[in-house]
């Protein structure tokens, strides 16, 4: 390792361990397609090529810092304590936190507001992405969703929904991953393509409403809007605090709240072409934000800046200091996972 650096690694256990891992993050790897490694292979393989010390591994490091995926602590049936010598990073995606790690990263900035000891890094956009041809000048024609069933309103898997489409003259191209989330072999291989595509409608629910006092979707990344905005796609999206996060002008994407105000939106699209070239040149503007060598450079800022000093405080505290700090976290997780199961009451009661 490099100068005044720690140890650095990115651990995948076993279980997840595949032979045929890429060299490069720019591949279209459908593995990419899962949090899993998504968030340690990839981030290792950019950080890698821009030249930050640090390592891919299998097996627990005694020592330095470790960052592994919410998912894989499965494989330690979340047992997994960091020794005096370790400092363990969890990436939690939209998982509960770990109570043994000293660290989490989030996906979605608000969520830093809930989760103790946590930090925002963005989530990497697709890898390998095709953007919209630009010979299909401002036709607009087809509308499409990339993502997993689940995270699709049930409106739009209904038949009636491409019927509503006809009468706009629109054309519903869903890409649908129905996988595991350890298994990426049926990831659709077109998860990457937009080539031919001319509008993203991505919303979860068609039922929020605006009195309840929770950030809707704390645990989600706004990942579909940072790829439509590099694929050059206007996107209607569904209401997000991820999305209203990122959203600084009206052109980002459209907000919608239900089928009707969806369908209005993908009405004006293909009627104003002065609105679609807007927001597609909106897209172009806040796609520079996200593009992941921006996302590398906060990745090793979060690195140097924040987890090693946090790596040195940690090893330089008596064993007692970090057996009293794994209390205290394990308190602290417990009482944020009852105020979470109250909240979704509370959330799934005003949805009645």
């Amino acid at each position: 390792m490099a100068g005044q650096f720690p140890p650095i690694y990115f651990y995948i256990p076993q279980p997840y361990w595949q032979d045929n891992f890429p060299d490069r993050a720019d591949e279209n790897w459908q593995g990419f397609g899962l949090g899993i490694y998504a968030w340690t292979l990839q981030t290792y393989l950019r950080l890698k090529a821009d030249g930050f010390p640090c390592e891919l591994v299998q097996e627990f490091p005694d020592a330095g810092i470790v960052l592994i995926h919410r998912n894989a602590l499965r494989t330690h049936n979340d047992t997994l304590k960091p020794g005096r010598n370790v400092l363990l990073i969890c990436l939690k995606a939209e998982l509960r936190q770990y109570p043994y790690a000293q660290l989490h990263l989030v996906q979605n900035p608000l969520e830093t507001q809930i989760t103790t000891n946590s930090y925002y890094i963005p989530h990497w956009t697709q890898p390998g992405l095709i953007p919209r041809d630009p010979a299909r000048g401002d036709r607009v024609e087809t509308v499409a969703f990339f993502g997993h069933e689940m995270n699709l309103a049930p409106e739009l898997l209904h038949p009636s929904w491409q019927k509503h489409l006809d009468t706009l003259g629109l054309q519903w191209q869903p890409i649908i991953n129905r996988n595991h989330w350890s298994d990426y072999h049926d990831i659709h291989p077109q998860s990457h393509d937009y080539s031919q595509v001319d509008v993203i409608v991505a919303v979860r629910r068609f039922n929020h409403r605006p009195n309840i006092p929770r950030h809707p979707y704390l645990h989600k990344p706004a990942t579909k809007l940072y790829n439509a905005w590099l694929a050059g796609v206007p996107a209607v999206l569904g209401v997000e605090s991820a999305y209203q996060a990122e959203r600084t002008s009206p052109q980002d994407y459209l907000e919608v709240t239900s089928l009707e105000e969806t369908l209005s939106a993908l009405k004006q699209l293909k009627g104003d072409r002065r609105l679609y070239q807007a927001m597609v040149n909106q897209g172009k503007y806040r796609a520079a934000t996200i593009h992941p060598g921006v996302t590398t450079a906060k990745w090793r800022k979060f690195l140097t800046d924040i987890a090693i000093p946090a790596y040195y405080h940690w090893c330089n505290q008596s064993r007692f200091s970090q057996h009293l700090s794994f209390q205290r976290n394990a308190l602290i997780f417990n009482l944020e996972r009852v105020n979470q199961k109250i909240l979704n009451k509370v959330q799934m009661t005003n949805d009645k």
